[in-house]
């Protein structure tokens, strides 16, 4: 009887890391030809939206994902290959407002404030990618993450009739990046869930013109 078990559970495990791998290889490909990571290859597009993430790591140090994704904005605008920056991302307190960081730190970068627009709703990548088209009124955008983001974030624009393609910040290698890498696994499973069960995002609100 034991033995009957250990062999159902081993099938049960190797049938969820196949359904893993296969989530991340759709994905993949479906994003395939449509991330870049030089200026001078991308296709312009009036707006970049840039996906928030905290600018600090919990214990006070930089977070290289934010720099690389600042960077990376700066690249594309200095391009002339957006005209406007979209940020979006999470504003869950008072004390926490990643567009707001973003903001602050994109202007003292040198794009002026009126340029910049913020998604304070962002708080997953549906929500960003959604909103972006529902509530912005976007028909296509430029995505400003590291690729895999790029690659997850292109996935979902195009179920929800959104146009994207991705500009690749730089990634980061090591531990840091490894476990990032691991979660990301996990986040596409979430995005085949998401879309079969029809999620939405958390608010909506007024639209917004971006111009």
């Amino acid at each position: 009887m034991r033995k009957r078990y250990y062999k159902i559970g081993g099938v049960l495990v190797l049938v969820l890391f196949l359904f893993i791998l296969l989530c991340d290889f759709i994905i993949s490909s479906s994003a395939k030809g449509k991330t870049f990571s030089n200026p001078n290859e991308i296709p312009k597009n009036r707006v970049g939206l840039v996906l928030g993430t905290s600018k600090k790591l919990i214990g006070g140090l930089p977070n290289p994902y934010y720099t690389y994704r600042i960077n990376a904005t700066i690249e594309l605008y200095k391009a002339k290959k957006i005209d406007f920056v979209l940020v979006s991302g999470d504003n869950g307190t008072r004390y926490y407002n990643e567009p707001n960081t973003f903001k602050k730190d994109l202007i003292a970068k040198g794009i002026p404030s009126e340029k910049i627009f913020l998604d304070f709703a962002g708080f997953r990548t549906l929500d960003s990618m959604v909103r972006a088209k529902e509530v912005f009124g976007l028909n296509n955008v430029t995505v400003i993450s590291q690729e895999f983001h790029n690659q997850r974030a292109i996935y979902l624009a195009e179920k929800k009739g959104l146009n994207a393609i991705g500009y690749n910040a730089k990634s980061i290698i090591g531990t840091q990046g490894l476990k990032v890498h691991l979660r990301e696994y996990l986040a596409r499973v979430k995005v085949f869930i998401d879309l079969a069960l029809n999620i939405q995002p958390k608010f909506f609100g007024e639209e917004v013109e971006i111009k």
